[in-house]
């Protein structure tokens, strides 16, 4: 995709973290935007801060584990603007903690938005962006779908995000060969993301009443929210770097987008364990004082 003026982007999770950035890089590049997220006040304020922009915006509540309002948000699009060119499949939460230790909640709430949420977006938004380029002959479009590190790698206390996110991985790879079998003028790309400074370590903050849990947090959730929180916080690659390395994979039709390149050495590592049917390596071979920070906190409580 290499003409973005006036053409429509769709982001969900896109009043905060990477969602508004990827709405901002958008709007300096003429686009119409819809932004789709949970949080009301947020929202409001993206649009009226896009719009004293002079963007235009369609802003809509949508909580994307929900298939009836992913529908209701791509009906709510065409109503407005009759076309899809850019989708991104961006809401995303987190949680942690040992992995048998994580609720039924924890796992239905994460993989609700994680997962099922592009796999929403996938299955409807992909369908209308083939039916725009049946009519226009000049059409280009383009979906990305946030994943992770996390979708490449296995750190231990991080469970639900990871199972989450290795799915939306296999999901995009899938979603590009389909896309290139059947010739369609639509590219895709998954953007992994390592630690990033986000609202996504505190994304419990807009954690629905029905997935709610009633439990404590064991000393393990406790650990790994600390830990977590601390990496994200303290991340040197901003969200609006990310946005614009994605916007320039986006236009060189590239599929793997990374915030830190550096890390896939981890990840080469691991493809090595894997093919030569060895154990996982111990993630802190190099770190190891992160792994015993880790395990006094979760001593501690």
């Amino acid at each position: 995709m290499k003409n973005f003026q006036d053409k429509v982007a769709v982001i969900t999770g896109g009043a905060s973290g990477l969602g508004r950035e990827f709405a901002n890089s958008a709007a300096k590049l003429g686009m119409k935007l819809v932004l789709a997220d949970v949080q009301q006040d947020a929202l409001d304020k993206a649009k009226q801060e896009l719009e004293a922009q002079g963007a235009v915006v369609l802003a809509r509540i949508c909580d994307v584990r929900k298939g009836e309002q992913v529908q209701a948000l791509a009906d709510a699009t065409m109503a407005e603007f009759g076309a899809v060119h850019l989708l991104f499949n961006n809401a995303g939460v987190g949680s942690g903690g040992l992995i048998w230790e994580n609720s039924e909640a924890d796992w239905e709430w994460v993989m609700g938005v994680n997962v099922w949420g592009v796999i929403h977006g996938v299955r409807i938004f992909t369908r209308l962006m083939l039916e725009c380029a049946k009519r226009d002959p000049a059409y280009e479009g383009h979906i990305v779908n946030t994943a992770s590190m996390a979708g490449l790698l296995n750190a231990p206390t991080m469970g639900v995000y990871n199972v989450s996110k290795h799915a939306v991985v296999a999901l995009s790879e899938t979603l590009y060969h389909d896309l290139q079998l059947v010739d369609a003028p639509i590219g895709a790309s998954v953007l992994c993301p390592y630690f990033v400074p986000t609202g996504i370590s505190q994304s419990h903050r807009n954690r629905p009443d029905d997935v709610k849990v009633a439990e404590a947090a064991t000393a393990s959730q406790k650990a790994a929210q600390a830990m977590t929180s601390k990496a994200v916080e303290s991340g040197k690659v901003s969200a609006s770097d990310v946005a614009q390395k994605t916007f320039d994979a986006i236009r060189d039709g590239q599929f793997y987008i990374y915030s830190h390149p550096g890390a896939l050495g981890n990840v080469a590592n691991r493809m090595e364990d894997i093919v030569n049917q060895r154990n996982p390596a111990d993630p802190y071979k190099d770190s190891p004082h992160i792994r015993d920070k880790l395990r006094a906190k979760m001593q501690a409580d």
